[in-house]
């Protein structure tokens, strides 16, 4: 028997993972589509770190996501950890800015956000080689390990009686009288019946604007303008305690995680849905890491992967009921700032499919906004 579930997700990335938990929470019932695995494209390659990179520099409104999910990051990490006992590693170590040379804009946004911050002393670049200025310490900043967050999602979800279709394709959505009445999905090389649907949310990261292409165009709503950033990203296998804080320098960072390996990233890459690593990049980003942090020379390289961002113009996801379709929503485009606006952005979605009061002002992650 078929069950028809109150809500269903098209993709499940961290979005569509923490926005059908944000759903079960409400006693919703949840299905999850998802064409590759869970949580295994830009989530699963990120950095982690819980802070838009210089974010005075952004929208206010990533601002706005950005500082609701740091609200709710610490119980959202506790409740994983009970619930599932998959430890996301939310890890407040803090993160130090090198180089700041709109330090007035810097220390005005951190005091109008409460964000802590203390000029960063010499001792903070030890075992650092580079040229500060007017360097930053935030000392609350957190990160997440994004492996291992989805990793916890997921099993909660299971464990919350969420239906989950991995490696599972999108191939048609019915509409009629402006509602999606149903969907067809294929697994393999098996066809699974059509899926009703009541609510359909379309959380498809990189992929979304393609999916409303194919599906919506008859709509004059225009089709989210999304488009795949590839980054690139390098692992250090180095000891517990080699470096103890995240460090963002000029456009690239190292982030220590908790059983001592240091990632570094990353780059931004316009090359469609391509996600084949590259030379010049790896030579890059090992030339920054090494000329930064001189130890790391020290450690071996172990890994190199890229992931697909969902790049929009200003960085601004898009978290709208659709203006015609009346049961369809979209919650995508967070650029590099999923998991910085996951929680916050679940939370939204969910408040405006249920008609519930928002903790965030929607208007500025409407569908159809002016460019």
């Amino acid at each position: 028997m078929t069950i028809t579930t109150d809500i269903t997700i098209i993709g499940g990335g961290v979005i569509g993972l923490l926005t059908a938990r944000e759903f079960l929470t409400t006693g919703a019932t949840v299905t999850i589509i998802e064409k590759n695995a869970l949580g295994q494209e830009s989530s699963w390659a990120g950095g982690g770190i819980l802070l838009p990179l210089y974010p005075w520099r952004q929208a206010d409104a990533i601002t706005r996501l950005a500082l609701q999910s740091l609200k709710l990051y610490p119980d959202l990490a506790s409740e994983l950890i009970t619930d599932t006992g998959v430890d996301p590693e939310w890890t407040p170590c803090g993160l130090l800015i090198t180089k700041n040379p709109d330090i007035t804009a810097a220390t005005d946004w951190c005091s109008s956000n409460a964000i802590s911050f203390q000029q960063a002393g010499a001792e903070f670049f030890n075992c650092l080689d580079t040229q500060a200025e007017n360097p930053l310490w935030l000392p609350e900043i957190a990160q997440a390990r994004n492996p291992r967050l989805v990793k916890s999602l997921k099993q909660d979800l299971i464990i919350k009686g969420a239906i989950v279709h991995e490696h599972t394709e999108l191939t048609a959505v019915n509409v009629h009288n402006k509602r999606v009445t149903s969907i067809n999905i294929t697994s393999g090389q098996t066809t699974i019946n059509q899926l009703d649907v009541n609510q359909l949310v379309i959380s498809a990261g990189a992929w979304t604007g393609q999916l409303f292409k194919q599906f919506f165009s008859e709509f004059a709503c225009d089709a989210p303008k999304i488009a795949p950033v590839k980054g690139q990203m390098l692992l250090y296998d180095a000891r517990p305690d080699t470096l103890s804080t995240m460090v963002l320098d000029g456009d690239q960072y190292l982030i220590p995680r908790r059983d001592g390996k240091i990632l570094a990233g990353s780059t931004v890459e316009h090359d469609e849905f391509n996600k084949t690593v590259t030379t010049a990049a790896l030579d890059r980003l090992n030339t920054f890491a090494v000329n930064l942090m001189p130890a790391l020379k020290n450690y071996p390289l172990i890994k190199h992967w890229a992931g697909l961002r969902p790049g929009t113009e200003d960085g601004v996801p898009y978290i709208d009921k659709h203006p015609e379709v009346g049961n369809l929503s979209i919650n995508a485009g967070h650029f590099r700032n999923g998991l910085v606006m996951g929680p916050a952005s679940a939370q939204l979605m969910v408040d405006l499919i249920l008609n519930r009061p928002t903790a965030v002002n929607p208007e500025p992650y409407k569908l159809c906004r002016k460019a």
